[in-house]
């Protein structure tokens, strides 16, 4: 059966574009003058091309074209006769060279099938020839031999065929015999039975949900069945309609994977093997599974899938944001394992939209109570603010200022430093649980709609790395399997080890050591930013005047530098990362992944938290007193937080890294592999279907690497701790976060869909080693969130002067910020901490002050304990610490009850689950009793006719590639 386009459909389109006034060549390159094969003179040529001509024109007016005797005697094509012409005969000779070929071809080159149109393509290896290309040459040849002997079956595409006219690609079909045999070896399930489980009555009031649904047919692409490992043996067990069929293309092109990355392509060191080698030594330019059609566009050959249109029509498109996700279409092209990133994904954005929610509410409340803020009140009052004195904020170059110059930011300070802010910090400790263990229900859901529900750890490490194959030259004997298998010695492994844990120590203190430069440049340039605008223009702007002031331009400009460094040492240590991890060969792809995990999310920790870390605990901790400052290194004073608190600064620094941060990533990985692909498809882009052929417009996209899902999961486990961890002083963050993923999630579709070639499919049952960090993230939020509010808020000093230290009316804050702030003699200033006198404003010389005021409870100056701690300074802290105890006692205990409360696997699972484990039994019972009769009674009838052994003719035995086998 034809799965291509018709003979006449091709020539149609071919005539009309190679012969309409457009595009010369129907786009190909003019380089086609560079074939090899030229005739030495122009009269042959003309012969040639003449009686090609004839030849054509008298078939014209049938269904099919042949091509020229001669040509095909010379087993060449009337191109390769034109070498030496322009103009009109090269444009005819390009129509002929190409209808010839499509005609030959019967089908049309956007086609996912063989020439034949019969064997589909699982599977397309590319290659060009080049300097080195005897040694290439003889790695492929042998490759592709074993390939052959491992029953692979293959269709090479010359380069002559190719739009770059140098590029080969081979083209792989996997027969029902290996795929019977690899879906044996890899434990593949396959339906036995149609699912008879009654389904659930629809939930009230679901017309509700209508507009956010998709189609039927998307949604569930495929009939719901019970599911049982494939046993070769046992092949009329299952229920196989159509062997062609039978496994999706995912499954295909993972068992091809499988084999391609296991075969040898030496003769003489069967330990060189595998396709990752072949690439990365340029014997093959890329390996890739086909897109079943375009993406704006269905396929033209009616037995192609077209799953990748469905997905862009219902999922990759930005204006299908508010739908849900087609997660069984995308599990069906692409594997379970980026179905459960995208799923996992998808619950993680729906379970932020309550704690956007909630934050909005808690940051409408700041608004809405702004007149309750009595203490920004007399901040900007000018008859108490306006009549404090304020010490220095550095040595020499800062003078004294009045306390209302902070009306701005402590007015700003308190849309986040309010009484809702404990409310909040104690709800997203409740959130991250409650999405935890409704995630855990989800996965259980997904585990058994996708046959997971058996795929255990130790069928994974039977599916050893090719690399640790490779590199583990001693043997033992694996006392579970009685088999020899590869292994790393032990002094080996711990050095590896060592090594590793070495690196990747060196890594983090060269973060540490980053920030504490950036720590030392706002010391720095604090002083100069004072000394700078203090007659700066800016400052009579009614609007912004009194917002820039010098602790703000501090605080951006080294946020701003902070991220820099970020993303730089960022790019660096992604790249240390992958070749340590190479360096300790982990044994499966499993350990892989989990070693590179760790040491990434170690590293992306300090690396993005760690000056959100500085300026919630430590800034203005370690100041000291006026007249005895804490220096840094004894050179640089430490810095002091504003009287409105270092609330703000925390939310500024959170604002502009997890920002930057998401900005960056959509700009790197949208933009970046668009232009890519336009800069490498540029010239062959407007090619028809019959010129552009399937596996040359898959080639000309990005590829998919192994670790690609990887940074996905990375980019969103980071923002989970920006929206968690620090969540306590900027409570938009869940609504940043929401508008982020919204984004995110349709970016991601786009790109696996349009952008990427794409990816091998493979298995997955859960997020693996990021469900062991979210829990952690889970719980030292609470931790982060208690000391944020304890000592960087301003809460528990309010509510300790509210009900303990203001005696006129219970409840109101008259004269907290008076009580805040201690007294020093302006006499008793060291000289190297008095500023100069051209640093004081003038109204400072015009009034006799004696004393200044700091940040602080101590004893006033005069007093028997002068400058030391005050009662009240050790309540605070009392309370502070109290707090913490409560709240992560209180936080904890909901917790963990709401843990035990709810169950991991729902109710409804468990019972399907029992049901299909059931039905296997009972079915192979009945099969192997059926088998039995069967052959009782035919052994009955035959026993008096055998009356000699016969042999059997022995079938073709195909050389499996399994470490499982071997």
């Amino acid at each position: 059966m034809n799965r291509g386009k018709s003979s006449d459909e091709t020539l149609i389109e071919m005539n009309r574009t190679a012969w309409s006034g457009g595009e010369e060549n129907n786009g190909f390159h003019s380089g086609s003058d560079k074939e090899t094969l030229q005739l030495e003179d122009a009269e042959s040529t003309l012969s040639v091309e003449s009686e090609c001509t004839s030849a054509v024109s008298v078939c014209s007016s049938h269904s099919s074209v042949n091509v020229c005797e001669q040509c095909e005697r010379e087993q060449t094509e009337p191109q390769q006769h034109l070498t030496s012409f322009k103009g009109i005969w090269r444009k005819r000779a390009l129509f002929l060279k190409y209808r010839s070929r499509v005609d030959k071809q019967q089908q049309s080159k956007d086609s996912v099938y063989f020439r034949d149109g019969v064997r589909r393509i699982d599977f397309v290896l590319s290659y060009i020839e080049d300097k080195d290309g005897e040694r290439k040459q003889d790695r492929r040849k042998e490759f592709e031999a074993n390939l052959q002997k491992a029953g692979l079956e293959l269709e090479t595409e010359d380069k002559s065929e190719s739009e770059d006219g140098k590029t080969y690609f081979l083209k792989i079909h996997v027969p029902w015999e290996v795929l019977a045999t690899y879906a044996d070896v890899l434990k593949i399930k396959v339906p036995f039975k149609t699912n008879d489980i009654v389904e659930k009555k629809e939930v009230p009031m679901s017309w509700l949900c209508t507009p956010y649904r998709l189609p039927e047919h998307v949604m569930q692409p495929e009939p719901d069945y019970f599911t049982a490992t494939f046993d070769k043996s046992k092949i009329d067990f299952f229920l196989i309609e159509d062997k062609d069929t039978f496994f999706p293309p995912s499954t295909r092109n993972r068992i091809v994977y499988y084999i391609l990355s296991r075969c040898p392509y030496s003769k003489d060191d069967k330990d060189k093997k595998g396709i990752k080698r072949l690439l990365n030594n340029g014997t093959y330019t890329a390996a890739f599974p086909l897109h079943d059609s375009r993406y704006w566009t269905r396929s033209r050959d009616a037995n192609c899938e077209s799953e990748r249109y469905a997905l862009y029509k219902y999922w990759a498109r930005f204006s299908r944001f508010y739908k849900e996700q087609p997660l069984n279409l995308i599990r069906k092209y692409y594997g379970e394992k980026i179905g459960i990133y995208f799923a996992w994904l998808g619950f993680y954005t729906e379970m932020l939209s309550y704690a956007a929610v909630v934050g909005l509410f808690c940051f409408i409340y700041g608004l809405v109570s702004f007149d309750e803020n009595v203490w920004s009140k007399e901040i900007c009052n000018e008859t108490i603010g306006g009549q404090i004195i304020m010490c220095p904020l550095c040595d020499k170059k800062c003078g004294y200022w009045k306390l209302n110059t902070t009306c701005s930011s402590s007015w700003q300070s308190y849309l986040f430093d309010n009484t809702a802010t404990v409310f909040f910090a104690i709800f997203m400790g409740i959130w991250v649980t409650l999405f935890l263990e409704f995630w855990k229900r989800r996965q259980a859901r997904l585990e058994y709609e996708w046959d997971l529900v058996d795929m255990e750890e130790e069928q994974q490490q039977m599916q050893l790395r090719p690399e640790y194959e490779t590199k583990c030259t001693h043997r033992r004997l694996n006392r579970v399997t009685q088999e020899m298998e590869p292994y790393l010695p032990l002094t080996s492994k711990c050095a590896r080890s060592v090594l590793s844990g070495a690196t990747v120590l060196f890594w983090i203190s060269l973060i540490i050591a980053s920030i504490v430069g950036v720590i030392a440049y706002r010391l720095a340039v604090f002083a100069a930013f004072a000394s700078i605008m203090k007659d700066s223009p800016t400052n009579k702007m009614d609007l912004i005047g009194n917002l820039i002031t010098p602790q703000f331009a501090t605080s951006v400009t080294a946020s701003c530098i902070n991220f820099v460094i970020i993303m730089i040492l960022n790019f660096l240590y992604e790249r240390v990362a992958i070749r340590i991890t190479d360096m300790e060969v982990p044994k499966t792809h499993v350990e892989y992944e989990n070693k590179l995990t760790v040491k990434m999310f170690l590293f992306q920790f300090v690396n993005y938290y760690s000056s959100c870390f500085y300026v919630a605990f430590f800034k203005g901790k370690f100041v000291g007193y006026p007249g005895d400052y804490s220096y840094m290194f004894g050179k640089w004073r430490n810095e002091e937080c504003e009287p409105g608190g270092c609330l703000i600064e925390l939310t500024t620094q959170l604002v502009i890294v997890m920002v930057g941060k998401q900005v960056w990533g959509n700009i790197q990985e949208a933009l970046v592999p668009w232009l890519c692909n336009w800069w490498v498809s540029r010239s062959a882009r407007k090619h028809p279907e019959s010129l552009y052929s399937r596996w040359e417009q898959d080639h000309d996209l990005q590829g998919f690497s192994q670790l690609g899902l990887f940074y996905e999961y990375l980019e969103m486990v980071i923002q989970f701790g920006f929206i968690t961890l620090f969540v306590a002083s900027f409570p938009l963050a869940p609504l940043l976060a929401l508008m982020n993923n919204i984004l995110e999630v349709r970016v991601d579709a786009w790109k696996f869909t349009t952008q990427f070639r794409r990816p091998v499919a493979a298995k997955a049952h859960s997020i693996g080693a990021w469900d062991e960090i979210l829990n952690m993230i889970a719980v030292f939020s609470v931790v982060t969130n208690a000391f944020i509010v304890s000592f960087t808020s301003d809460m528990i000093p309010r509510l300790v002067y509210k009900y303990v230290y203001y005696e006129v009316n219970e409840g109101m804050m008259e004269g907290y910020i008076n009580n805040s702030l201690s007294f020093f003699n302006i006499s008793q200033f060291k000289p190297e901490n008095s500023p100069e006198d051209s640093e004081n404003p003038d109204w400072f010389f015009s009034s006799n002050i004696t004393t200044c005021r700091y940040r602080d409870y101590r004893y006033p100056p005069g007093h028997e304990k002068q400058y030391v701690h005050n009662m009240q300074f050790w309540h605070i802290l009392a309370a502070r610490l109290a707090f913490i105890i409560i709240m992560e006692h209180v936080v904890f205990v909901v917790k963990f009850f709401v843990a035990w409360l709810i169950p991991d696997v729902p109710s409804e699972v468990k019972a399907r689950i029992k049901r299909e484990r059931y039905l296997i039994q009972e079915y192979l019972h009945n099969y192997e009793l059926e088998k039995l009769k069967i052959q009782l009674s035919q052994n009955g009838s035959n026993i008096e006719q055998c009356t000699c052994p016969t042999t059997a003719a022995a079938p073709v035995k195909l050389e499996v590639l399994s470490d499982c086998l071997t």
